[in-house]
């Protein structure tokens, strides 16, 4: 076939080539990709994104040799005229057949750039593409989302939403956040809340329904104490999720704080909101308002008035939807519950916690120091057990090891201690930071932490002894260890979360 002798350059050969090349190689991994299930979660990264760049450059390389041989060929004729522009004339059969080609093979490439492009963008919003293509860095939070309630839910419909103008912002701050990777310029461990997160009132609520209060819920808890019979202890809690007419008048339940009628703002001297010395209720309705300020947490007038007012909204309580860091002893009672770890297996909830709280290196330093300490634990103090019952001692190793894994990451220094869970009051203060009865009004209202506001217990007690309450009314916590009236003055995170 006849071409332009322009074309007859090594800088056009060259990027014929490449383009043609890397044609192939798209073509070839796309046929193993869609038929064989070659190339895992990072083969569409090369089909959508790198081969296509190459070819693309090998494309322009094509025009621009041309040009140049041109140019080298109207210097070396100095006795000719040079012209700026070539004469298409469709007589000429060179001129014609290059024609052909541009034409198809542009309409052929805009068909390919078309289909990549759709599909460059959908692998940018796969869950893989977030999670794994940093795998040391995302790899806390990708593992913990896959254990997470919203583990079908991908990462883009919270952190992107709807909208071009969220996606543009989202991936110019992913630009940055790629180039924090390579330079090694993230922290450890990642912050949050994160500061420029879409509004939940626009992502989450595209799913919960915020006007819908749905009803009450019964939540059962078990849990083990640390003594060498893993004492078991239970309890049934009504969740109140939704607010009541009861013979007393309306009883406000948790989600009041986002009812429509309702705004509730805050405003926090700490970075992750874990400290609140200010709070102002309004009623929407009425237009009566209130505001709180935290007796135990004085801040001067100047100081409240330079802080952000936020408007409390779902991720002010729920802020682990997707990645939350369970603690040593939530995971490991949930073990033992589910009998993924024997609780015949006596002092096991204590040498686990043991084993865990300590800080570690590394991931295999961590695994290390649990098969070793546990193993000495039983040899030890139940010599006759470590033999007998060593497959259920090796379980219970093999589970512990699994839940650190899942809950606890040294590279990144992630795990509870770095992230807050607001949901309850155990570990952290959670509903506390407000309901701690410091935060008073001027006219002498205060915000109460009596349980009753959230939840009324149904039922508390080991199996063999429960307590269930009678005629609707709520049971008065038992605290499972005696510690005498503690409890009601001190909050609870002041010993859960120092265990060890």
């Amino acid at each position: 076939m006849k071409l332009p002798s322009s074309i007859k350059n090594y800088v056009s050969i060259i990027g014929a080539v490449l383009a043609v090349f890397n044609l192939a190689a798209i073509l070839s991994l796309l046929i193993l990709s869609t038929f064989f299930n070659f190339g895992g979660s990072y083969i569409g990264l090369f089909i959508y994104m790198v081969l296509p760049a190459f070819m693309v450059g090998g494309l322009l390389l094509i025009p621009i040799g041309m040009r140049l041989n041109r140019k080298r060929a109207r210097m070396a004729d100095a006795a000719g005229q040079p012209t700026n522009w070539p004469i298409l004339d469709f007589n000429n059969v060179a001129t014609r057949n290059a024609s052909i080609i541009f034409v198809f093979g542009t309409i052929f490439l805009v068909i390919i750039s078309s289909v990549g492009s759709y599909e460059a963008f959908h692998m940018t919003e796969s869950v893989e593409f977030c999670g794994k293509l940093c795998h040391q860095v995302m790899e806390p939070e990708y593992t913990t989302y896959q254990g997470s309630s919203h583990e079908r839910v991908a990462c883009v419909e919270c952190h992107v939403g709807a909208g071009a103008g969220w996606y543009v912002k989202s991936k110019l701050s992913g630009m940055y956040q790629v180039y924090s990777v390579i330079a090694h310029k993230y922290p450890t461990p990642i912050p949050t809340p994160i500061e420029n997160l879409r509004p939940a009132r626009e992502t989450c609520e595209k799913c919960h329904w915020p006007e819908k209060f749905y009803d009450r819920k019964i939540k059962v808890e078990e849990s083990f104490l640390a003594d060498d019979s893993n004492t078991e202890q239970i309890i049934h809690l009504q969740m109140k999720t939704s607010s009541k007419m009861t013979a007393a008048g309306l009883e406000k339940g948790i989600h009041q704080h986002i009812n429509p009628d309702v705004r509730i703002e805050y405003k926090t001297t700490a970075k992750n909101r874990q400290v609140i010395p200010w709070v102002k209720y309004t009623n929407l309705k009425t237009g009566e308002s209130e505001v709180y300020t935290d007796s135990e947490n004085q801040v001067s007038q100047a100081k409240l008035d330079s802080l952000e007012i936020r408007v409390m909204d779902c991720l002010d309580c729920h802020n682990r939807p997707s990645h939350n860091y369970n603690t040593p002893q939530n995971f490991v009672d949930k073990m033992i519950s589910s009998g993924k770890i024997s609780k015949t297996l006596p002092g096991i909830k204590k040498v686990a916690m043991e084993v865990l709280y300590p800080e570690y290196s590394t991931k295999d330093s961590a695994f290390l120091a649990i098969s070793e300490k546990v193993s000495a634990f039983y040899i030890s103090n139940y010599p006759d057990l470590a033999t007998s019952k060593k497959a259920d001692i090796a379980t219970a190793i093999l589970e512990i090891q699994n839940g650190y894994a899942k809950n606890i990451f040294p590279f990144m220094k992630a795990s509870w201690k770095s992230y807050p869970n607001n949901i309850g009051h155990m570990e952290f203060d959670g509903c506390f930071r407000c309901h701690n009865d410091r935060h008073a009004s001027q006219s002498g209202k205060v915000i109460s932490r009596d349980c009753n506001l959230c939840h009324n217990i149904l039922a508390q007690g080991t199996p063999d002894s429960i307590e269930y309450s009678k005629a609707f009314e709520p049971l008065e916590f038992k605290h499972p260890v005696d510690i005498d009236d503690a409890w009601r003055t001190e909050l609870c995170s002041s010993c859960h979360s120092q265990l060890y």
